[in-house]
C-alpha cells in the first residue's frame, strides 16, 4: 500500500502521521485518507479539491505539477509526501 507522510512541522500542526493508503492514484489516495482526517483535508486541499498553494506534495520524490486532477499513478511502494510550500523574497 502506498504510504502518505506529513512533514513534522505538519504532523505537530494537524496532530497526524504517517500512514498506509489505498488508491491507485493520488486523488484515491488522498480520498482514502482524508475521509477520516477532515482538518488535514481543508489545510491540504481546496474547496474546489485542489491542492493549495502553499502546499507540496512529492510523490516518489518528485514534485506533483497536477494540482487539480492528482491523477499521479501510485505503485503499492510509492511514498507520498506533503509539505509547506516555501516562497519568499
Amino acid at each position: 500500500m502506498p504510504k502518505l507522510n506529513f512533514t513534522p512541522n505538519l504532523e505537530r500542526h494537524l496532530g497526524l502521521g504517517s500512514m498506509q493508503v489505498e488508491g491507485s492514484t493520488l486523488r484515491e489516495a488522498f480520498d482514502y485518507a482524508f475521509r477520516s482526517l477532515e482538518r488535514a483535508r481543508s489545510y491540504v486541499l481546496d474547496d474546489q479539491g485542489h491542492v493549495r498553494h502553499h502546499v507540496a506534495v512529492f510523490v516518489d520524490g518528485e514534485l506533483v505539477h497536477d494540482r487539480v486532477f492528482l491523477s499521479r499513478p501510485l505503485s503499492e511502494a510509492s511514498e507520498i509526501w506533503v509539505m509547506q510550500a516555501l516562497s519568499g523574497g
